[in-house]
């Protein structure tokens, strides 16, 4: 056996990996010696790239592919082997799998509020959290630039240093903006596009790339946003005048209900005093002879005195005689102006609108001319 023969057979000429990590970019094949038969096939498949290191020094990059490792398809690694053309004997090179897939599913967010001018409510701060991908697309330079010596390389290496780059840029990009808070929600795809493109010019200088780039929250402080939630609120209610109106006819329903009950109680306790003096007359209604008195005529029902309430700030107040609502107009707490009502009326009505309580609003004669 010839001393090519020996070496020819020494060695596994079969290199390749397979990955199933999910997570490692790149992984440095391991040989005892870094020792690489000449003539060894090559393997690499979709999404990975071969990358040679020799003494120190880049050397040859594979794409995917079967690769016979020879001469006359490793030109640089040739050149710096100074092999001849009948030396085969193994070299010693380091041979690094680059994962050139899409690295999906990666967080990001601003661990800090970031402080923005909106133009309706002023300096405002904004917290924000997405998702983005990262891809390696320049192997070498990825190689030589991040990875150095390192056996394996994972992406949790670099996703920090990713994050603070998407912090940076998305602070700057929103901050710059000039769209309003209210409209940063229709405006994410845009907004993620600005900032991906910002992004891509940084990490190429990596040899990495980012394909996408997704916000999916943009929010203010708790306190703003219970601000905002009353502010809505109060655009639900419409207008407030009738809202308090609205609310002063439902306190009132409530009071007449309560009035109508004690008035019941009121005639239920009459028809049961009736129906007692009915129990002391005879059979068919006559008193006994000497207890019956002369027939006199019933007088007539006294007149019924209205009781008003008065609307003031949005609340209810009384109910008040006609005496009372006399010297409170007399004071001044009841004006013209003044809404009030009382049972049987339509709605509420101005003061000076009921005949009842006009003339409590009597002008004041001129004063006299002088001489008189």
């Amino acid at each position: 056996m010839g001393i090519f023969d020996f070496l020819s057979g020494e060695f596994i000429d079969v290199i390749h990996w397979v990955d199933d990590s999910r997570d490692t970019m790149v992984w440095r094949f391991e040989r005892e010696g870094h020792e690489i038969k000449y003539g060894a096939k090559l393997t690499v498949r979709e999404g990975q790239a071969a990358v040679f290191v020799h003494e120190g020094q880049l050397a040859d990059v594979f794409t995917p592919g079967l690769y016979m490792l020879e001469t006359n398809n490793m030109p640089i690694l040739t050149t710096l082997q100074h092999w001849d053309h009948g030396f085969r004997s193994p070299f010693k090179s380091e041979v690094y799998f680059v994962n050139t897939t899409r690295f999906a599913n990666l967080k990001w967010g601003t661990k800090n509020p970031i402080i923005c001018r909106d133009p309706e409510f002023g300096p405002v701060r904004l917290r924000a959290y997405g998702t983005y991908t990262v891809k390696v697309a320049d192997p070498a330079l990825f190689l030589t630039e991040i990875v150095g010596t390192d056996g394996e390389f994972t992406m949790d290496e670099i996703s920090f240093q990713i994050r603070n780059i998407i912090v940076q840029a998305f602070s700057r990009i929103v901050a710059g903006s000039g769209i309003p808070v209210l409209d940063m929600a229709a405006n994410t795809a845009d907004l993620g596009k600005l900032v991906a493109t910002e992004i891509s010019k940084v990490v190429a200088e990596y040899g990495l790339t980012i394909p996408e780039f997704y916000i999916e929250n943009i929010s203010l402080p708790e306190a703003v946003e219970a601000a905002m939630d009353k502010r809505t609120s109060m655009g639900i209610v419409g207008n407030l005048d009738n809202y308090m109106k609205f609310n002063a006819a439902e306190a009132m329903s409530a009071e007449n209900s309560a009035m109508a009950s004690s008035m019941g109680a009121g005639m239920g306790a009459g028809m049961g005093m009736a129906m007692a003096t009915q129990s002391q007359m005879g059979p068919w209604g006559a008193r006994p002879a000497a207890a019956a008195p002369a027939a006199q005529t019933p007088p007539p029902p006294p007149p019924v005195e209205h009781v008003w309430h008065v609307a003031e700030n949005g609340e209810t107040k009384g109910p008040y005689s006609k005496a009372e609502m006399g010297q409170m107009a007399a004071k001044g707490a009841l004006k013209r102006e003044s809404f009030v009502w009382t049972p049987g009326q339509d709605g509420w009505l101005r003061a000076e609108d009921v005949t009842e309580l006009a003339q409590l609003f009597t002008v004041a004669p001129p004063p006299p001319p002088p001489g008189v």
